[in-house]
């Protein structure tokens, strides 16, 4: 046991100093290595070369244990076969193995490219752009473009559009030319993310002869389209203590109105976010001498049963409401002449109605989840999609927002295939939406689990080994190993509380034991409940403090200039039937068709 600590220790450490890596001073000309290891060596470049990576990073890390003169630079190779198979925790393992003083200055700086994507990866876009600075010139052709790839996707992760638009610029020349009009429509898609108005100030600041210009004239004619979603950014979490002792940002209201229906045609719903609401008034040990006295009104599940439980909630003295839970519901109270005490909506009104003045929105709405969906295939270095989803409204509005998202970060959707309800035989569907699929290809699915678990088989019958992401659609809430083994390989999107991945929170296996309202696909609104009532002290604070969030069960919880509250949830893939969370980026696959070197 101590053994494999200190491994998992010394693992940690390595890729620790791999990211914090800056340049290598280099010492001289490694010695030669002998004719049998370079024979060696040819023959795995010869099976990078024609495609076969794994038989190629076997036959480099093989070489690079028989001759020392060969060893550093078989294992980059090595690295950089595994990187093409989309294994970057094997990269990363490789890389920290390498002695960078027996590089050369190009063979560092493919070092450097790829820890930095490892780096990207694993969400540090600071720590990838510090590994590309300042790279040696000229460049090896295949490493300039790899590294301006990498630099795209983590200025991109940075929200600096521009950046991003002007190293997929200079990246066109380097690929092939049928490869050329795509970087262009993706570097014109970057822009066009920008909106309208900026694009039309940064036009009239470019000199003429720069080169981006032309590309944000083009991208000017299509930013007329739905605007992407503002993706938010958590930086600092609330409740640091102040000198006095108190949480920073803390402002408790004595009383507080809760809005949810516990009669009507939704009352199951009220009754999962009651719960979990005071799952978590009764769980939080630091404020428990600031706990509000709450009082629930019940709604009834309609507009008018909300704004008169709105009107009671007042006139005893409320001074924050929170609710109502319906759509409708919200919309008629933020329709009122005026809102004497603020609320806490928990969902959005309808069509474009603002939130007032001094009120909140909180929801879950899987249009936040579809775009997340879209930034995080980008990130991973894809830019198709081939979308399988049903023909329901969640699946569609998953579906539009993710293309409107991935659009607006230069990704295109290949295909979107509906799959009818009732349907068992999607093979030819499938051979359709695969054909001619490129090397930056991911699927998606927008299916909830039985669908997803008749489709994944017969992805893998029809020899896909295309990477597949998804939404919280997709899982039930409880785990099934037996049912969900069909659906392993397959990322995801989902609230932390359901793994037990955000500490501070009650244990989500116990609560499930104890109430049904805790369990299956309520859980998802029992967290909904906890995550309002977390929300209510530091709703001023989320407002005044861009980028403070509150560590959440639904996920890390942020707040718009619209007063919004958006939630940044966790990855999570099914591994042996299980969803484990995807722990820092380590235990996901990338896919294996991104970008890489043309040769190791």
């Amino acid at each position: 046991m101590h053994r494999i600590r200190f491994l998992a220790y010394t693992a940690l450490l390595a890729a620790a100093m791999l990211l914090a890596g800056g340049c290598a001073t280099l010492g001289p000309s490694p010695p030669a290595a002998s004719p049998q290891a370079e024979a060696q060596y040819a023959h795995a470049q010869e099976l990078y070369r024609s495609g076969d990576y794994r038989g190629a990073a076997s036959g480099f890390v093989a070489v690079a244990d028989t001759d020392p003169a060969i060893r550093d630079r078989a294992l980059l190779a090595a690295a950089a076969s595994y990187r093409s198979l989309g294994r970057l925790d094997q990269t990363a393992a490789l890389l920290s193995r390498i002695d960078r003083h027996q590089l050369t200055p190009n063979q560092d700086a493919r070092y450097r490219v790829l820890a930095a994507e490892i780096a990207l990866q694993r969400g540090a876009a600071d720590a990838a752009l510090k590994q590309l600075a300042d790279l040696p010139s000229p460049l090896p052709p295949d490493v300039h473009q790899h590294a301006l790839d990498v630099e795209a996707r983590a200025q991109l992760a940075n929200g600096n559009r521009l950046a991003a638009a002007r190293a997929l610029v200079q990246r066109i020349p380097l690929l092939s030319q049928p490869a050329q009009a795509g970087a262009r429509q993706q570097a014109i898609a970057v822009l066009a993310g920008m909106g309208h108005d900026p694009l039309a100030s940064l036009l009239a600041s470019l000199a003429d002869n720069d080169p981006v210009k032309p590309y944000v004239q083009q991208a000017l004619g299509q930013s007329g389209a739905a605007p992407p979603r503002v993706l938010p950014q958590p930086n600092q979490p609330v409740g640091t203590l102040a000198p006095s002792g108190a949480p920073q940002g803390f402002a408790m209201p004595s009383r507080v109105a809760l809005l949810l229906p516990a009669t009507g045609p939704v009352a199951v719903a009220g009754a999962a976010v009651r719960d979990g609401f005071f799952t978590a008034y009764f769980h939080t040990p630091v404020t428990q001498e600031r706990r509000p006295a709450v009082k629930v009104y019940d709604t009834g599940g309609t507009a008018d049963g909300a704004v008169a439980a709105y009107r009671q909630a007042v006139a005893d003295g409320a001074e924050l409401v929170v609710g109502p839970l319906g759509r409708a519901a919200v919309s008629s109270i933020f329709a009122q002449p005026q809102l004497p005490v603020p609320v806490l909506a928990l969902n959005h009104a309808q069509g474009d109605t603002p939130t007032p003045l001094g009120s909140f929105e909180f929801a879950l709405l899987p249009e936040a989840e579809g775009a997340q969906l879209a930034a995080h295939m980008v990130t991973l270095g894809l830019h198709a999609a081939i979308v399988f989803r049903s023909d329901d409204d969640t699946a569609a509005r998953s579906f539009d927002a993710f293309k409107t998202q991935f659009a607006s970060l230069g990704g295109q959707v290949a295909n979107d295939v509906v799959l009818a309800q009732g349907g068992v035989d999607f093979a030819a569907q499938i051979q359709a939406a695969l054909a001619g699929s490129g090397s930056e290809t991911g699927i998606v699915v927008l299916l909830r689990p039985v669908q997803a678990r008749l489709l994944m088989p017969q992805l893998r019958l029809a020899r896909s080994t295309l990477p597949t992401f998804g939404t919280s659609l997709v899982y039930t809430g409880n785990e099934d190993a037996t049912a969900d083994g069909d659906l392993d390989g397959l990322q995801f999107c989902d609230e932390p509380w359901l793994f037990d991945a955000q500490t501070g929170l009650p244990d989500h296996a116990t609560l499930a034991s104890l109430l049904s309202t805790a369990t299956g696909p309520a859980a998802r609104l029992f967290a909904f409940g906890m995550d309002a009532w977390a929300l209510v002290p530091y709703l001023g604070w989320l407002q005044s403090h861009p980028g403070s969030y509150v560590p959440g069960a639904t996920g890390q919880l942020t707040m718009d200039a619209s007063r919004h509250v958006q939630r940044t949830p966790i990855w999570v893939q099914f591994q042996g039937g299980i969803a484990r969370p995807v722990a820092a980026g380590l235990e996901t696959q990338p896919p294996s068709g991104t970008p890489v070197p043309t040769g190791p």
